[in-house]
């Protein structure tokens, strides 16, 4: 027998789909109270009005949960310490979020005695696996209701149609419809219009770009910035030692107004199908760049190519809501491993949309300009490149050598 549903837990945003979906659970679940947590995850002005709209629309309470800071230190450093990034574009910002935001949910309704957990994920997204493979992590008996799967509504359309219908608020209407995720890292857009990849987007358009500028409208002039990391993560701008929600929201000013970190592309969704969207990620794209960077003259070769290779698998767990497993908190081991030695500065020169290298400098560099230098040197014998080349070729000297035995052979 099905339990009863008393009590239900709701990851709320108070976006369109879960304004909506208060309503939706009490219909269907027996006028069941509903409790809504928001996680806060540096999306700053969307929190404002938040706990009165929850409560009108029928909520019992709202949990604020502030997760910046540790957002930012557990789950968006170790990733770009890992160089982690899904299909060489997408720097993961609505991915590594979901999960935190999720855990935290699930300690709610445990706390609560919820009897079950909702969220408003598409059927058609990844949001769903992230949330309810989290959820399982941290509350594996918990009933989950995801009204997307089981609900008659249709469209981002129908849903505004129930919102009317009901006298619930929106801050959207049918033009600006765009289906929007945002936090402190990062502004997807997807939707309307971007829904056919044949479509420029509006970048220009006022009101569009929200965490910064279009490279066309950026400054005619550059503008340097130094960071510095210690162990990989970013501990100062230009000298000032920042904590990391300062630091990021710092680089997310200077990017946004130089036209950094916009992404458009379609990407490869868990559930099987291409997506297309449009990403603002103005500090982080200057984060990524300038790691990478400074790993240029930290890491030696072979290290560097192990971590390239495994970044790509990082990014995919990531992607596809892996965060707490083991193979994940194992490949951060290494990444950890791999990080002791990467801390220096990175200076870099941002202008219309590109970032551009203006110096780098480490106590640990395995850059020694005495041996690359293209002028007389008393440390390296260019002699000793004959005996190096004749024992790396040797394997095609043997294969050529008896290829051509074979060839006269057979004549």
């Amino acid at each position: 027998m099905a339990k009863e549903i008393k009590k239900v837990v709701l990851a709320y945003s108070g976006g369109l789909d879960t304004s909506i979906i208060i309503q939706w659970l009490k219909e269907n679940y027996n006028n069941c109270e509903v409790i809504c947590v928001s996680g806060d995850v540096g999306q700053e002005s969307e929190l404002e009005g938040l706990e009165e709209k929850a409560l009108k629309t029928g909520a019992s309470k709202l949990y604020i949960e502030h997760l910046t800071e540790e957002f930012i230190t557990d789950y968006v450093f170790p990733t770009v310490q890992a160089g982690a990034i899904y299909e060489n574009r997408y720097m993961l910002g609505t991915s590594f979020a979901r999960p935190i935001i999720a855990k935290r949910i699930a300690e709610i309704a445990i706390a609560e005695g919820a009897d079950a957990i909702c969220h408003g994920c598409t059927g058609k997204g990844n949001d769903q696996v992230r949330f309810e493979l989290a959820i399982k992590a941290f509350a594996p008996d918990m009933e989950i209701i995801a009204p997307w799967r089981i609900w008659d509504i249709k469209s981002r359309e129908e849903e505004i149609e129930y919102a009317e219908a009901h006298n619930i608020p929106l801050k959207i209407n049918r033009e600006t419809n765009y289906s929007k995720d945002k936090n402190i890292w990062h502004l997807s857009h997807e939707g309307l219009d971007l829904e056919d990849p044949a479509n420029e987007p509006q970048y220009e358009k006022e009101g569009f770009l929200e965490m910064g500028v279009s490279p066309i409208q950026a400054p005619d002039k550059p503008t340097y910035v130094t960071i510095h990391f210690e162990k990989g993560i970013p501990t100062a701008i230009d000298g000032k030692e920042m904590g990391a929600v300062e630091l990021v929201k710092t680089l997310n000013k200077l990017g946004g107004e130089n036209g950094i970190g916009l992404a458009d592309l379609v990407e490869n969704r868990l559930v099987g199908m291409k997506s297309r969207g449009v990403y603002e990620t103005p500090g982080g794209a200057i984060l990524y760049h300038a790691h990478e960077v400074l790993e240029t003259i930290c890491l030696d070769k072979e290290t560097a190519r192990v971590k390239q290779y495994l970044a790509i698998k990082f990014a995919d767990l990531v992607y596809n809501g892996l965060w707490f497993t083991t193979l994940r908190e194992s490949m951060s081991a290494f990444v950890t491993e791999t990080q002791k030695r990467v801390t220096g500065d990175v200076k870099l020169k941002l202008y219309k949309g590109n970032i551009i290298n203006a110096g780098v400098t480490s106590p640990y560099t395995l850059y020694s300009e005495e041996v690359a230098t293209f002028d007389e040197d008393d440390v390296y014998n260019q002699a000793d490149a004959t005996g190096f080349i004749n024992l790396f070729g040797l394997p095609l000297h043997v294969k050529a050598k008896l290829d051509q035995k074979r060839e006269n052979e057979n004549k």
